[in-house]
């Protein structure tokens, strides 16, 4: 199939918007599944997971290809649930487009602003898509104009929802054929096409023309038609809102209700009408390793080969599964690549292309195609693959810090290494799972997003794992820095009998706000190159524990300034070692502080309670950002430590009569004004 046939798309939205339910159709009405899978009943092809079918949501994003019109869309539906955004994170950084979905009645809610924010940041083009229409309480215009307002985006009304008796969403109008269409059948497969009623016809034109009034701002032949009364063809109007989605100028709006079956089709037209090929859109860029150098990737399966490894899943039988979008060239089952993020020559066993946890084995992919690499030994999520003699990398994928943290311990020796084994393995799934072991305590600990997203792991432990272990209380995910800069002059001698050990470093360290660096000063051989690597290795180890209560340690820069070496006794382990000793003396002259991760705060609630509110987010050191009234309903921004909101939602019960609700999401780290 040629490449301007291709839609790579991902299907994001706050928690409960409709995103599965919406697939779960779109899956349905292209012919790849023939019964209609519903997340309330647990039988949805995308939440495939025994966890995602028990709690009704999406965990893991789940990838699927299907067919429309001649066109092949591979989907990517991802979770709502704020402590999986990595799971956003990683789809946005390999999609072409996207189809953001709010409820009717919702709005834009707090995990909306922050997957269209992810959404910015990687440039993505979008569709909005307002679901839920058939709810009591509906309001389209309203959630348009806080698509404009909230998230400053610029949203084009394509169709308007038609309701009869106040609250009957019966059909849909089609602002650029000018056509009404309602859905019949038993699971609304029937689209009937008619002319629109006389009493919509008034309004109809007003929003047409405010369509195209906003479309002849950026394009200069529809304003000359539009000046002159021309007839302005369907042809052209599409033409127009695909060139101004793909340069990020517009946001498509559309309706429907999902569940009721109504509207989904006009969404899969304007999916392939409007979002982007892989032909489209900006340049991908590379660089060469080891030089300044960048370089163009070219969407062309004649090209040579480059993937982005964006998903690794463990699996029982196979082992790794390496998800990955191809970027140019193609690939066979059995050929050899290089990973070349970290220098290594891997062979392809198998290709599948999957739909939801069923694989489809193929025997070649190419530029374009979203697939799963099995055979790759040492791969990782962010890692890229090319062909051999085409080494380049590609811009990887930052993923934020846990903020949480619970002790585990296994119930019998038997279990000791079972749990080794599986903990290591959802780490190198999971970038936002961190499992760390602390010396003083003996304790093993794992770190992620929120207490759901360890609920999660806990039980894939137990019922995927078959572990038998012990948890603790959730615990905030404190973090170390440094606040002024220091040096240290260490001279690591031992000397035991026999071959000693000797190395002398000059080190000093400063902070840097962007993660750890490490920079090396040593000219003319005072240290010989070989070894640069082992004092960097130990710097980092010695930085997982700080000197203040043995959190790990961030936003540090490095310096290797001097040093020397005997010719018998220094090794890699001597230097790594002195580095390590260095690094702790070094940090305890550095002015360390304590870091502690603060949330961003949205809470809901009738006014009346407001001043409670506002008090009590001020008792928890919090700040204020923002309040802002909407049909009597006080919404209240702001942020406040992690360590404040544990057991949050039993006192925002008693503070509003259990009339008001809240979300919360990470927001960044910042010195802890409190010993803790």
């Amino acid at each position: 199939m040629q490449l301007e046939k291709f839609r790579n798309i991902g299907i994001i939205a706050h928690i409960d918007a409709g995103k599965t339910t919406t697939t779960e159709r779109i899956l349905y009405y292209t012919g790849l599944t023939h019964k209609m899978g519903e997340t309330h009943e647990g039988s949805s092809v995308m939440d495939f997971l025994s966890y995602e079918k028990e709690r009704g949501i999406t965990v893991a994003s789940a990838a699927t290809t299907c067919n429309w019109k001649g066109n092949n869309i591979n989907i990517i539906d991802t979770p709502g649930h704020v402590d999986f955004t990595a799971e956003v994170e990683r789809s946005l950084r390999i999609l072409d487009g996207v189809v953001v979905i709010f409820c009717s009645k919702g709005g834009v809610e707090p995990q909306s602003e922050t997957v269209w924010r992810q959404a910015d940041k990687y440039r993505v083009p979008r569709i909005a898509y307002i679901n839920k229409m058939d709810a009591v309480g509906a309001d389209f215009f309203r959630v348009t104009d806080q698509i404009k307002n909230r998230l400053g985006a610029n949203p084009l009304v394509t169709t308007l929802p038609v309701i009869e008796n106040d609250d009957d969403f019966v059909g849909i109008i089609d602002l650029i054929k000018m056509k009404y269409y309602t859905f019949s059948g038993k699971l609304g497969n029937e689209v009937i096409e008619m002319d629109i009623p006389e009493k919509y016809l008034a309004e109809t034109e007003k929003w047409r023309q405010l369509m195209i009034e906003s479309l002849a701002e950026t394009d200069e032949k529809l304003l000359d038609m539009y000046f002159n009364n021309e007839v302005i063809s369907e042809e052209l109007l599409v033409e127009a809102i695909r060139v101004n989605t793909l340069g990020g100028h517009i946001v498509p709006v559309l309706c429907g209700s999902s569940y009721r079956n109504i509207g989904v089709q006009l969404l899969l037209d304007s999916i392939v009408h409007y979002l982007p090929s892989p032909l489209d859109g900006e340049p991908t860029l590379a660089s060469v390793p080891g030089t300044d150098e960048t370089v163009e990737i070219v969407p062309d399966a004649k090209a040579p080969f480059s993937a982005l490894v964006f998903k690794i899943v463990s699996d029982r039988h196979v082992g790794k599964l390496a998800f990955a979008r191809v970027y140019s060239g193609s690939v066979k089952a059995g050929s050899y690549v290089i990973n070349s993020t970290k220098g290594k020559k891997e062979r392809v066993g198998r290709l599948v292309k999957m739909h939801a946890n069923h694989r489809e084995e193929v025997n070649q992919v190419f530029a374009g195609d979203i697939v799963a690499f099995i055979g790759l030994k040492d791969i990782s999520t962010g890692d890229t693959i090319c062909s051999e003699g085409n080494s380049l990398l590609l811009e990887s994928i930052v993923f934020p810090e846990p903020v949480i943290q619970i002790a585990i311990e296994p119930k019998t020796q038997n279990d000791q290494s079972k749990l080794g084994e599986a903990l290591a393995r959802l780490a190198a799934e999971d970038p936002t799972f961190k499992v760390t072991y602390n010396q003083d305590t003996g304790q093993t600990l794992i770190s992620g997003m929120g207490e759901l997203h360890l609920e999660i792991v806990a039980e894939r432990l137990a019922k995927e794992f078959h572990v038998d272990f012990n948890i603790g209380q959730p615990q905030v995910a404190y973090k170390e820095t440094i606040t002024k800069a220091a040096e240290q002059v260490t001279r690591y001698v031992k000397q035991t009998g026999g071959k000693g050990q000797f190395a002398h470093i000059v080190l000093r360290l400063e902070p840097n706000e962007n993660g750890f660096e490490f920079v090396s000063k040593i000219v003319g051989g005072a240290i010989p190159r070989e070894y640069i690597p082992a004092i960097e290795a130990g710097i980092k180890q010695s930085l997982e524990e700080g000197v203040l209560k043995g959190y790990p340690v961030v936003n540090v820069k490095a310096t290797l300034l001097d040093g020397s070496f005997h010719e018998v006794d220094s090794s890699e382990m001597a230097f790594r070692t002195a580095a390590m000793i260095s690094t702790k003396d070094c940090l305890k002259k550095a002015a360390p502080k304590l870091l502690e991760p603060v949330m961003k705060l949205e809470i809901t609630s009738p006014e009346e309670f407001t001043g409670n509110i506002i008090n009590n987010i001020s008792n928890m050191r919090g700040k204020l950002e923002s309040m802002e009234l909407e049909n009597n309903t006080q919404i209240i921004r702001g942020s406040v430590p992690l360590v404040e909101l544990f057991g949050y939602s039993t006192t925002l019960r008693s503070l509003t009569q259990g009339r008001a609700g809240f979300s919360m999401e990470f927001s960044h780290y910042e010195q802890a004004s409190i010993a803790s």
